[in-house]
C-alpha cells in the first residue's frame, strides 16, 4: 500500500475520532472512567472548537501572506475579543434565548466576506481587507457553531446536532465524489475547482437527503428538522469547499497549512463546516421563531 495513503488513513482517523471524542459523550465517558466527574462534555466540546478558531486563524494569517504591518499583530486579539463574546453566552445559556442586532450584523459579514472574495477578491491584497477577512472568517463561523446543540445547565451536557453536521458534511462530500467519479461530465466551477461536477452535485444532495431522513427519524431530541438540515449541508458544503478553494487561489497556496498529514490544513478539513455551521445556525433561528 502506498505509504501517502497510510498516512492519510491514520491522519484522517485520528481527526476523526478527535471531533467524536469532543462533540459526542465518548470523550467525557472515557475520562470519567479513570476519574469520576474530572470533565464535562460541553467543556471538551468548547475545547475543540476553541482550537479550531485559533488553528484556523493562524492558517489564513499565513495563507493571506499579511506583511509585518500593524494589522497582522491585532488579528488574535480581535478574535480573542469576538470570540470571547460568544464564549460568554455559551457558558451562561445564552443561545436561542435571544437573536440580538450583532448576530444579525455578524451571518451578515460572512456573506460579504464570500462575496468579497469571489467578486472583489483585489480588496484583500490590502492588509486591512486581510484583517477583516481573517476575523470574520476563521472567527465567526466557529462562533456560531457554539451555539449549535442544546445545553442541559443541570448535568453539563450537549446534544449531538454538531455531530450530526459532520456526519452529513462527510456524507455529502463522499457522496459527490463517488457520483462525479461514475456520472460526472459537467463542471461546476472549472477555474475554480476542476473535479466538482453537477452530477456529483446531485448525487451529494439525495443521498444526503436519504441519510437526513433516518437522522431524523430515529433522533428526535435534536433541533429542528433534520431533513431540512440535510439539504441545507448538501447545499452549502460544497460552497465551503468552493470558498477556500478561491482562497488558496487568490493568494497561490496549495494547501492552509499541514497539520494534518496527507490531509493539509484545519481549513482544508474544516472549509465545509465553516460555512454551514452559520447557516444552520440561522435555519435554527428561523425555526424557533416560526
Amino acid at each position: 500500500m502506498d505509504k501517502n495513503l497510510i498516512q492519510r488513513l491514520i491522519s484522517g482517523a485520528v481527526y476523526g475520532f478527535l471531533i467524536i471524542f469532543c462533540v459526542t459523550p465518548l470523550g467525557s465517558g472515557m475520562i470519567n472512567k479513570i476519574s469520576p466527574d474530572l470533565v464535562k462534555q460541553s467543556y471538551l466540546f468548547y475545547g475543540l472548537i476553541t482550537l479550531f478558531t485559533f488553528i484556523g486563524a493562524w492558517e489564513c494569517i499565513r495563507l493571506m501572506k499579511f506583511g509585518n504591518s500593524w494589522e497582522k499583530w491585532v488579528v488574535f486579539p480581535i478574535i480573542i475579543l469576538v470570540y470571547y463574546r460568544f464564549s460568554k453566552r455559551f457558558f451562561q445559556h445564552g443561545f436561542y434565548f435571544d437573536f440580538n442586532l450583532s448576530e444579525i450584523l455578524a451571518l451578515s459579514l460572512i456573506v460579504i466576506a464570500v462575496i468579497t472574495l469571489f467578486k472583489f477578491s483585489k480588496e484583500l491584497y490590502y492588509e486591512n481587507g486581510k484583517l477583516i477577512f481573517t476575523v470574520v472568517y476563521t472567527a465567526l463561523p466557529f462562533c456560531f457553531a457554539l451555539g449549535l446543540p442544546k445545553f442541559s445547565s443541570a448535568e453539563n451536557t450537549i446534544t449531538l446536532e454538531v455531530f450530526f453536521l459532520f456526519v452529513l458534511i462527510w456524507s455529502s462530500d463522499s457522496f459527490a465524489y463517488f457520483a462525479g467519479r461514475l456520472f460526472g461530465k459537467h463542471k461546476m466551477a472549472p477555474k475554480i475547482s476542476p473535479k466538482k461536477t453537477w452530477e456529483g452535485f446531485a448525487g451529494g444532495v439525495i443521498l444526503t437527503l436519504i441519510l437526513s431522513f433516518f437522522i431524523e427519524k430515529y433522533f428526535p431530541e435534536l433541533r429542528g428538522n433534520w431533513i431540512i438540515v440535510g439539504f441545507l449541508v448538501a447545499v452549502f458544503a460544497p460552497l465551503g469547499d468552493l470558498v477556500e478553494s478561491q482562497l488558496k487561489r487568490t493568494f497561490g497556496v496549495k494547501d492552509s497549512g499541514n497539520i494534518i498529514p496527507g490531509h493539509g490544513g484545519i481549513l482544508d478539513r474544516l472549509d465545509s463546516f465553516m460555512i454551514c455551521a452559520p447557516v444552520v445556525y440561522l435555519y435554527f433561528i428561523l425555526e424557533k421563531l416560526i
